[in-house]
């Protein structure tokens, strides 16, 4: 695994935590992720060998939760809510928008790989939809207007070099 020191010092702090190490697989797909952005087949194995568990059983906790992405996204993440709240209020036009702003479709990387747009569940703002999630990033009533400001941000950090 082509993982950051810090990230297999953390994971095997991780599982002391646990009286079975099978019950640390949660955590360290979440280590993973955050790590590389993903869950890799080779992320499953090695994960399975570390816990001394077979593959299928971090394949099916990585297949039953929707955060766990497996396959790499742009460098920014891009997540609509599309939930009745956010979808009465312009949800699905504000993800429209992105995809057009960008050129890419829902769980597509843009050309440019600085972004994937996906179309998610709800993000608990459902007063002030609709609502956007860039990264870690929560922005409310994301309007036509707000998501080319949004976009905008997004071009000029990646041409700065801006790191997320």
């Amino acid at each position: 695994m082509n993982l950051k020191p810090e990230t297999f010092k953390q994971i095997d702090e991780v599982i002391t935590h646990y009286p079975v190490k099978r019950s640390a697989t949660l955590p360290l797909l979440h280590l993973i992720q955050e790590d590389v952005g993903w869950i890799s087949p080779e992320a499953i194995e090695w994960i399975a060998a570390k816990l001394e568990i077979q593959p299928i059983n971090v394949y099916e906790v990585v297949t039953f939760y929707p955060m766990f992405r497996q396959k790499p996204i742009g460098r920014r993440h891009i997540k609509v809510c599309r939930t009745l709240s956010c979808a009465l209020t312009g949800g699905y036009k504000t993800c429209e928008a992105f995809q057009k702003e960008f050129g890419c479709h829902t769980g597509e990387i843009s050309a440019d790989g600085e972004v994937t747009i996906d179309f998610v569940e709800c993000l608990a703002s459902c007063g002030t939809g609709p609502v956007v999630m860039i990264d870690d990033d929560l922005y409310e009533k994301v309007g036509a207007e707000k998501v080319k400001e949004l976009s905008a941000k997004i071009r000029a950090e990646a041409k700065k070099g801006v790191t997320v």
